[in-house]
């Protein structure tokens, strides 16, 4: 069954709808599934009604059946298999993909475009063919290089290259002028020229991000892929691209500037700090200083005879895949009677919402993950916190220090607890690349060794008393 123009734009408003609803359920860990659902349920309604459309005339239908099943195969094994550890570098490949398929479809729009405009360009239209080309390839060659970092394919470290502010600018000097000369002509071989500048600066804006500050620059790509989209939907005229591209880039702005804030660092900041040394950098440097340290049998009885116990996850617990004997824990401690919490941070782990989704997971109560404003003012009646593989987002630097790279950053407010207990494989310092004083207060107590390790370890010992 064919349907027609009105027809289709019905369904395709069925669609946008479902992506707003994907959007509001994925606001909420308790909702976040259902979101998702409802989300590739538009997408699958979207996919269908182009291909039944009346006015859909496709000239290799093999080959688009041949391409969708190719990435499905791909895709579908990938995005299963991903450990929690390396869900971020997926989004941001993910995420680099959309924007470079965007950029591919507006170049050879432009090609059709330059044989049958004739001396009457439509200047709209060339507009956003030539800002697809810009953004889309940046978003494609910066979210590579994300990729490449977080997965440690190269150094996490920001990379500043000789010259590099200038690069830069020159970079982004040209391709705007190659834009412009996209926006005027409709050249095509402008277009390729265009192209190769942009993914060029998508590299040169990257490189020096590094540390804390690379999940901050996932969402911003994220945020420049959906005005991609957005613009693509422009130039092939569909309504539901403009749509979903806006909802992408909306809400990727809106998250980017939340993490921003909860970094306290300007978004400008985070993707040109390092450029004159104020981004976070990552250091390898192992301290020496002496600290307390504790067996699995001390953390037990510490936390057997709390009242209140909260725990702050961070990414070493997403590596040692220690959600479930955490949970296993805390529910030990519950049933003595004992109040356990978890202290999010917004930007604790790799991505945001990390943790949320690694103790959802685990099947943790939704009402025992508590946001920093709203667990900050618990610690000051906690008698333990457990800080499991978390570093910068504790650390006191950012209130005390103000050359620190993490300086001005909210962080959580364990050091106002009675006893802080850290689980830490070594004394590495986070990705800030500074160490946390805390880790040397009379108060605080250190269990080295694999988190998962530790904490079988600490409820056995737990159970035993």
């Amino acid at each position: 069954m064919r349907l027609s123009g009105h027809a289709v734009e019905v369904v395709y408003l069925i669609a946008a709808i479902c992506f707003i609803l994907a959007l509001k359920g994925l606001s909420s860990p308790r909702t976040a599934r259902r979101g998702n659902l409802i989300g590739a349920v538009g997408a699958v309604v979207a996919l269908v009604a182009v291909f039944a459309a009346k006015s859909s005339d496709f000239d290799h239908v093999p080959a688009i059946l041949v391409a969708i099943g190719v990435g499905a195969v791909i895709a579908v094994p990938a995005a299963r298999r991903v450990q929690m550890t390396q869900m971020p570098q997926l989004v941001a490949l993910f995420n680099g993909v959309g924007g470079g398929a965007a950029a591919l479809v507006a170049l050879l729009e432009l090609a059709a475009y330059s044989q049958t405009a004739g001396a009457r360009h439509d200047l709209l239209n060339q507009a956003a063919i030539a800002f697809t080309v810009l953004v889309g390839s940046v978003s494609f060659s910066g979210s590579v290089v994300t990729f490449a970092k977080l997965q440690e394919i190269m150094t996490t470290r920001p990379v500043i290259l000789p010259g590099a502010a200038p690069l830069l600018l020159a970079g982004l000097a040209v391709s705007a002028g190659l834009g412009t000369g996209v926006y005027a002509t409709a050249n095509p071989v402008l277009g390729v020229l265009l192209m190769i500048a942009a993914l060029t600066v998508g590299v040169m804006i990257v490189l020096p991000v590094g540390g804390a500050d690379v999940p901050i620059v996932i969402s911003l790509l994220n945020a420049f892929t959906g005005l991609t989209v957005a613009a693509g939907g422009l130039v092939l005229q569909n309504t539901l691209l403009l749509v979903a591209g806006t909802l992408v880039g909306a809400s990727g702005t809106i998250l980017t500037r939340l993490m921003a804030a909860a970094m306290g660092r300007p978004v400008t900041g985070v993707m040109f700090g390092a450029l004159r040394g104020g981004s976070t950098a990552g250091s390898t440097a192992v301290s020496d200083r002496p600290v307390r340290t504790a067996g699995p049998e001390d953390v037990a009885v510490l936390l057997a005879y709390a009242r209140k116990v909260v725990v702050v996850p961070g990414y070493g617990l997403a590596v040692a895949q220690a959600q479930h004997t955490v949970r296993e824990l805390a529910e030990v401690l519950e049933a003595r009677g004992i109040e356990v919490l978890y202290g999010i941070h917004p930007v604790a782990g790799r991505m945001p919402g990390h943790m949320n989704v690694l103790l959802a997971e685990a099947n943790v109560p939704y009402e025992s993950l508590k946001e920093m404003d709203e667990v900050n003012p618990e610690f000051a009646t906690t008698d333990v916190v457990l800080v499991v593989g978390a570093n910068d987002v504790v650390n006191p630097a950012a209130k005390t220090s103000p050359g620190a790279p993490i300086y001005g950053m909210p962080i959580l407010e364990v050091s106002g607890a009675q006893q802080v207990i850290f689980l830490k494989r070594s004394m590495r310092p986070g990705f800030a690349g500074i160490e946390n004083e805390l880790l040397f207060d009379p108060k605080t107590s250190l269990l080295f060794g694999d988190a998962k390790d530790s904490l079988t370890k600490v409820l056995g010992a737990v159970k035993d008393l």
